[in-house]
């Protein structure tokens, strides 16, 4: 399967990509597939961190990975490119491009806010015009959202048909971006994953807790009472790759761990404890709002309880489903 992987650059613009081969026999060399991947930010992790598991489990798997990028290089090709000569003969497309929303360096302001929809709307749009016009559509087109489209709520539990997407700024983002990513007809099959809070090494929301726990002065966010719905980076790569290859896997999949019904302070329990270490100092509500502003800090303070039922449903099985072997593997 030949796999292309776009990125989107942290200033808004866009980035880079990787393609993938599966080296079979020849009549599968006849029809190799594309898949294309976006980062949500060059410096806090997202998607280059997911599209570093993501391109080592395809290649893992015999896939050839190539990227589109802002820079001309081995491997590559550039998004002038890719506007100016169409999208290269392929069989897969994955996106996940977007600005880093919880970047605490940037203010929340409007100029920001622009710079998150246009990260995500741009580059989506881009790659899925591409596709559209392409003279043999690819088989496969994959874009990951969030669980952001799911309303906060201390009580509710959301499935991948469960409504959302119409009640802040940014379940309305979800809603956009997976329209703008939407083909005409039914020649590409279609997947949306709506990702949780990803978890791995070097990157990822671990990569800025670790060093306040290790000292001891982790625990929850604001009450803690708020579920957490969470992922490791290797089943987010698995269930990407699941859903390129597996062809029966269409409409939306959640991207969280079976383990829904996980609070902030379980998390920050589990964090210390894996860590040897106490986790009994919370963050405040309004240290969060400071830092955050208070529309960006609900996505901190509140969660959701999200259930992959149709990710179990299409045969992913987790590397990770429970979250102390995940953390364990991740300070490892």
């Amino acid at each position: 399967m030949r796999v292309l992987v776009g990125e989107g650059g942290q200033e808004g613009g866009v980035g880079g990509g990787r393609f993938v081969q599966r080296k079979h026999s020849q009549k599968l060399r006849a029809r190799r597939p594309f898949l294309r991947e976006g980062t949500v930010s060059r410096t806090g992790g997202g998607t280059g961190f997911i599209g570093t598991a993501l391109t080592q489990l395809l290649k893992a798997r015999g896939h050839e990975v190539t990227l589109v990028s802002r820079k001309p290089g081995a491997g590559r090709i550039t998004w002038d490119e890719l506007a100016t000569s169409g999208l290269p003969r392929c069989d897969a497309a994955v996106n996940l491009a977007g600005e880093n929303i919880l970047n605490p360096l940037r203010r929340w302001n409007e100029a920001f806010q622009k710079e998150v929809l246009s990260s995500r709307l741009e580059t989506t749009q881009m790659l899925a015009r591409a596709i559209a016009k392409a003279p043999q559509s690819p088989q496969v087109w994959v874009l990951v959202t969030g669980v952001a489209y799911y309303q906060p709520s201390l009580t509710a539990e959301y499935d991948e048909d469960s409504p959302g997407g119409d009640f802040d700024f940014f379940s309305n983002l979800v809603t956009k971006w997976e329209a703008a990513a939407r083909l005409p007809g039914d020649s590409t099959r279609q997947v949306v994953v709506r990702s949780g809070v990803v978890l791995g090494r070097g990157g990822g929301a671990i990569g800025h807790m670790l060093l306040p726990f290790r000292l001891g002065l982790g625990g929850p966010i604001g009450s803690g009472h708020q579920f957490f719905p969470w992922i490791h980076v290797r089943d987010l790569a698995g269930i990407l790759a699941h859903a390129l290859e597996a062809s029966h896997v269409q409409g939306v999949l959640n991207g969280v761990s079976p383990a829904s019904s996980t609070t902030n302070a379980e998390f920050a329990r589990a964090l210390g404890a894996a860590l040897g270490r106490p986790a009994l100092i919370p963050l405040p509500s309004t240290v969060v709002q400071a830092v955050f502003g208070r529309e960006r800090a609900v996505m901190l303070l509140e969660g959701q309880k999200v259930v992959p039922r149709r990710t179990l449903a299409a045969g992913y099985q987790y590397s990770f489903p429970e979250l102390a072997a995940a953390l364990k593997e991740v300070i490892a």
